[in-house]
């Protein structure tokens, strides 16, 4: 099926649909989340000496944007798959996200950290999955799984609301951590790139 202008163009009340559907699931998501999984992340990403991100697709990009919220806070960050990624070793923690916790390249990068010391957290929509069952830490997203195309948990395609509850859940780690510190805005910014 061919999409033309005019049949792509939403109304403003259709739009204004979407994002009060966006925001509602996304409500009812972050709400069944425990929060007592996420304070064990934030715990795990304090006590490393380095953290390195890993996930794919659209959830490695959520994580990328964590990256970059943790080298704000002072973090050594790496991005599992970047050309200056060192190894990972003891006293590391490896963070990853797969919506459901089965992505082979993800769960292979966990199971690579675990031999080499590392700690692994994990956050995913799927609490038996292998990825669950290799991490020390674990938070679970309860949203639709990507393929499931008939959930009633969702009706955004794929894994758009584990996506986008990844997102809260790392940008809510990032500010409970920015809150243990006395550091100002200010001072986070010093560390932004600057040769944007």
């Amino acid at each position: 099926m061919n999409v033309t202008a005019d049949s792509a163009t939403s109304t403003s009340d259709e739009v204004s649909s979407n994002v009060s559907l966006i925001l509602g699931e996304m409500a009812n998501t972050a709400s069944g989340i425990d929060y007592g999984q996420v304070s064990r992340l934030a715990q795990q990403i304090s006590d490393a000496e380095r953290v390195f991100l890993a996930g794919a697709g659209r959830s490695g990009l959520v994580l990328r944007m964590a990256a970059m919220r943790l080298m704000h806070l002072g973090k050594t960050v790496h991005v599992a798959g970047d050309t200056t990624t060192p190894a990972i070793n003891t006293g590391d923690v490896l963070v990853v996200a797969s919506g459901s916790g089965t992505t082979s390249g993800v769960v292979k990068a966990a199971q690579t950290a675990l031999s080499a010391g590392a700690r692994v957290a994990a956050v995913t929509a799927n609490p038996t999955s292998p990825l669950a069952a290799l991490a020390d830490a674990v938070v679970v997203i309860p949203a639709a799984q990507k393929t499931d195309h008939g959930s009633e948990v969702s009706q955004q395609y794929s894994g758009s609301l584990f996506e986008q509850s990844l997102f809260l859940v790392t940008e809510s780690v990032f500010h409970s951590l920015w809150g243990a510190t006395d550091e100002p805005a200010e001072q986070l910014w010093l560390r932004h790139a600057n040769l944007e």
